[in-house]
């Protein structure tokens, strides 16, 4: 039997984490709260040169891209939270079967064992 207190201690830890790393580079979307979203740097575009509006776009893209990867990560912890709660935690969503202890002590927000991982 998993001891889920111990991995739902170290995935809230791991979710507030995420949320701070998330929150300096984007916001939640007003228009849907649970989508994240980046965020634009306050910048004086009438001031700008071109190369700073390009520099501007290219960081606007790596936030989007690196938002994106935080953001999966962030939903696999609450998916994993959730399913502590519900008592599904550790179970492989593809076969079924338990993901090791030691695959779930590297990666708490694992949805399934090795075998299955993409």
């Amino acid at each position: 039997m998993i001891d889920t207190n111990k991995y739902k201690a170290s995935l809230e830890k791991e979710l507030k984490l995420l949320e701070d790393e998330m929150k300096k580079i984007g916001r939640k979307n007003p228009s849907n709260p649970s989508d994240w979203e980046p965020v634009e740097s306050e910048m004086n575009t009438d001031a700008a040169d071109s190369d700073e509006v390009a520099d501007e776009m290219e960081n606007f893209g790596e936030n989007a891209s690196i938002l994106s990867r935080l953001e999966e990560q962030y939903d696999d912890i609450k998916l994993a939270l959730e399913k502590i709660k519900n008592g599904t935690y550790g179970k492989c969503e593809v076969g079924g079967e338990d993901i090791p202890e030691k695959r779930l002590d590297a990666n708490p927000g694992a949805r399934t064992c090795i075998k299955h991982a993409k």
